[in-house]
């Protein structure tokens, strides 16, 4: 009658002889698959290890004022542009320059790879709401799970550096611009759907012409969320090796120093800023410019 008292639970020594077994049996996977699994993320690598280059080998102004320029295009802000351009120049001059353009690489890579494979799965779902019942859950696990979690399974299977960095990062960040891929697409008004099939559109024009440009903005509003959600993990993608602001704070956590932690952790703060704010001014230009074309 020791249940009516105690919770019933399963012993602990079966449920050691049943840890150590699926540890041994990941850990066989690790060594049978593990090098197989990096040779796939190789190009990846490459391109990152490319474009952190390329950003570290270019002329510190010639960069700021890409970046600068590329914010005004996005955002048409004045604000918004004199800001970066600050916020860039301060970063610069508290020597933060290489680990900020690490970080920025690794950004823009991993958002890049989030949509490639985030929004493709997106558009399936928004055409299946029985695929949707099945990615929904998973989506909820990966967006749930905390983020030191995801390092254990990676780091078993690829150890410490840059691809399992980037395994990491996507993961956490894709769930955003997967779901709201879905949701900008179902919000589709329907009429408009109706007069596309009326003047004989195929669901690959109706897919490209009409729903993806209306739900461009909700897209768009993903892709930020997926910016953020990415910029999230830079500090505890550096306990994997992920080189950039985040090594600096980790440091800085280890050694007490509170002055270079604010710092970097400032530096961070600045580079969502500036994602968040260029790409929803984006965002809202996108939205009017559908407003006035429809009317």
């Amino acid at each position: 009658m020791d249940w009516l008292t105690e919770f019933p639970q399963i012993g602990g020594r079966d449920l050691r002889l049943m840890s150590r077994t699926i540890d041994q049996h990941y850990r066989a996977f690790s060594r049978a698959y593990g090098d197989t699994i990096e040779a796939m993320f190789r190009p990846l690598l490459d391109f990152l290890l490319w474009f952190e280059r390329l950003l570290l080998g270019t002329p510190w102004f010639i960069v700021l004022g890409a970046i600068v320029l590329i914010v005004w295009l996005a955002s048409r802000s004045p604000k918004i542009t004199i800001g970066t351009a600050v916020a860039l120049t301060l970063i610069g001059v508290f020597g933060m320059w290489e680990d900020t353009m690490r970080t920025l690489s690794i950004i823009i890579v991993c958002t890049l790879m989030s949509i490639v494979i985030g929004l493709p799965i997106g558009i399936v779902m928004s055409r299946s709401d029985r695929v949707q019942a099945v990615v929904n859950p998973i989506l909820d696990v990966m967006q749930t799970m905390p983020s030191f979690v995801y390092l254990i399974p990676i780091v078993m299977l690829l150890g410490i550096g840059l691809i399992p960095g980037l395994i990491v990062v996507v993961i956490y960040a894709m769930p955003p611009i997967i779901r709201l891929t879905n949701l900008g697409i179902r919000l589709v008004d329907k009429e408009v759907l109706e007069a596309a099939n009326a003047f004989g559109s195929s669901t690959w024009q109706r897919l490209m012409q009409v729903q993806l440009p209306l739900a461009l903005p909700t897209i768009m509003a993903g892709i930020n969320q997926t910016i953020m959600m990415a910029l999230a993990m830079v500090v505890v993608a550096s306990l994997i090796g992920v080189r950039g602001l985040g090594q600096p704070v980790l440091q800085a956590i280890t050694n007490q120093y509170f002055t270079q932690g604010v710092l970097n952790g400032l530096a961070i703060v600045a580079i969502a800023i500036i994602f968040d704010r260029a790409s929803q001014a984006y965002g809202k230009r996108l939205q009017r410019h559908r407003e006035a074309a429809h009317g």
